[in-house]
């Protein structure tokens, strides 16, 4: 599916549409409040959706409003079968349009380039090249994304907006389901008989990279699979 190209606003008038946005919603708004103010602020090509592919909560509620919706699918080279499958369920039974997101060069180009398994010696120089760096890219043709952010997954993000200012990517960001938990996340994608990554019932409940993400021990910190034994904590998208 290809994207109507719209005219983008200015960052003024988009700084101050976040601040409109994050005064009218309530801190603790529903996510079909938060979408229904980005419906109605923003065209459908103006915003984008990124989604790990985890689960497809976040695409499908956002398509519920905003109908054929970009969602941006970092494809960076590394991701589990299971990733890419339930990215295909997704292309295939939502009303969506997925777009995969890629770094300017291939793993096996990286590998050469920068010597093998970059992931294990340098993981934030890993994560800048294959994931934030092509986002950044990418957002640059959107006033608006979409993140599937929640307050309940580690200690950093417990202060996360509904609606914010993306001062690093020059966008609108908002967060709908920043108020869920893990399990009004699992419960909803299961009544709406949602696409589902297979591996959150295997011991992952957070799903990055394969070679960066670990099984985590029941009642463990969530993301404490990811990038396991290493002091990083994120990947750099939401930072």
């Amino acid at each position: 599916m290809t994207r109507t190209t719209t005219a983008l606003r200015s960052h003024d008038e988009l700084k101050a549409l976040a601040s409109a946005g994050a005064a009218e919603l309530d801190w603790n708004a529903s996510a079909k409040d938060v979408i229904a103010w980005a419906a109605k602020n923003f065209a459908t090509g103006a915003a984008a959706v990124a989604c790990s592919m985890a689960d497809a909560v976040l695409p499908a509620l956002v398509a519920d409003q905003l109908p054929g919706v970009d969602v941006l699918f970092l494809d960076t080279g590394y991701h589990f079968p299971e990733t890419y499958a339930t990215r295909d369920e997704v292309a295939e039974n939502l009303r969506v349009n997925v777009v995969d997101v890629k770094p300017e060069h291939t793993v096996a180009e990286q590998d050469s380039l920068l010597g093998r398994d970059l992931f294990a010696r340098d993981p934030a120089q890993c994560c800048a090249l294959r994931k934030v760096e092509p986002l950044h890219k990418a957002l640059a043709s959107y006033e608006l994304w979409f993140t599937g952010v929640r307050r309940d997954e580690a200690p950093t993000r417990t202060g996360t907006p509904l609606v914010s200012w993306d001062e690093k990517n020059g966008l609108v960001k908002v967060n709908p389901v920043a108020t869920w938990c893990y399990d009004e996340l699992i419960g909803y994608s299961e009544d709406k008989l949602l696409p589902l990554n297979p591996l959150l019932g295997q011991g992952y409940p957070s799903i990055g990279c394969a070679p960066c993400t670990q099984k985590v021990a029941p009642g463990a910190d969530p993301r404490s699979g990811r990038w396991a034994g290493t002091s990083k904590t994120e990947c750099g998208l939401h930072v």
